[in-house]
C-alpha cells in the first residue's frame, strides 16, 4: 500500500515540478509574438477543455479562429477580457493549445499571448505582472487534471457501452442458437418417428410382397 502511495505522490510532485510556465514566442496575426508557455503531460484535448471551462467560469465564451486558409486557426481569442489574477485592466488574451510533438501525443503546450489592440503588451510587464501571468498558467493544473479525468471517464463509458453491446449480441446469438437447437431437436424426434413408421411400412410392404409371391408359387 505504501508503495502505491509513494508512486502516486511522485507522479503528483512530478506534475507540480514540470508544469511551470516560461517565456517564449508563437506566430499569431502574421507576427512572431511574445508568449507565456506551459507544458502539460496530458492530452491537448484535456488542456483545451480545462482552458475553456476556466474562461467560462470568468464569464467569457471562447471564440476559436477557424478557416482552411486561416493561419491563426486553432487560436482562442478573448477580446477585452478581465483576468484579474493577471491584471485589473482589460486585455486581449489569445491562447493556443498544441501537441508538443508528433511523438508526444499525450503531451501538450499551452501558449498565452496578451495584447492590447494590435500591440503585444508582454514586454511592458514588470516582474509582478510576469509572476501573475505565469502563476495563472501554473494554477491551471488542477483544472487540466480534472478535464483529463473526465476524458478518461468518457472513454471508459464508451468501453462499457461497447462491452454491453457485445454482451447483448452474444445473448441474442445464443437465443437464436437455442431456437435453432430446439427446432433441430424437434426435427430429430420427428425423424425418429418417421423412421419407426417407415420401418412398419417396409414390414407391411414386404408382407404384401410375400403374399403376392406365395400366390405365384401356388399356381405352378
Amino acid at each position: 500500500m505504501r508503495k502505491y502511495l509513494m508512486i502516486a505522490l511522485f507522479s503528483f510532485l512530478s506534475q507540480q515540478i514540470t508544469a511551470q510556465a516560461y517565456e517564449g514566442s508563437i506566430e499569431f496575426s502574421k507576427k512572431k509574438q511574445d508568449a507565456y508557455i506551459i507544458d502539460f503531460s496530458y492530452l491537448p484535448e484535456a488542456v483545451e477543455n480545462a482552458l475553456t471551462k476556466k474562461m467560462e467560469s470568468l464569464g467569457y465564451k471562447t471564440k476559436e479562429e477557424k478557416g482552411l486558409f486561416n493561419k491563426d486557426k486553432g487560436f482562442r481569442v478573448y477580446k477585452a477580457a478581465y483576468i484579474t489574477d493577471i491584471s485589473s485592466n482589460s486585455m486581449d488574451y489569445i491562447f493556443k493549445v498544441e501537441r508538443k510533438s508528433r511523438k508526444e501525443k499525450d503531451e501538450a503546450q499551452l501558449f498565452m499571448v496578451i495584447m492590447k489592440g494590435s500591440e503585444n503588451v508582454i514586454k511592458t510587464f514588470d516582474s509582478y505582472d510576469v509572476g501573475n501571468a505565469k502563476r495563472f498558467l501554473n494554477n491551471l493544473l488542477p483544472e487540466v487534471e480534472a478535464a483529463n479525468l473526465e476524458l478518461q471517464i468518457k472513454d471508459q463509458e464508451d468501453v462499457v457501452v461497447k462491452s454491453e453491446k457485445k454482451q447483448r449480441t452474444l445473448e441474442n446469438d445464443l437465443d437464436d442458437m437455442q431456437k435453432r437447437l430446439k427446432k433441430l431437436q424437434d426435427d430429430i424426434e420427428q425423424n425418429k418417428k418417421d423412421q419407426e413408421n417407415q420401418k412398419k411400412d417396409i414390414i407391411n410392404q414386404k408382407n404384401a410382397l410375400e403374399n403376392l409371391r406365395s400366390k405365384r408359387r401356388s399356381t405352378l
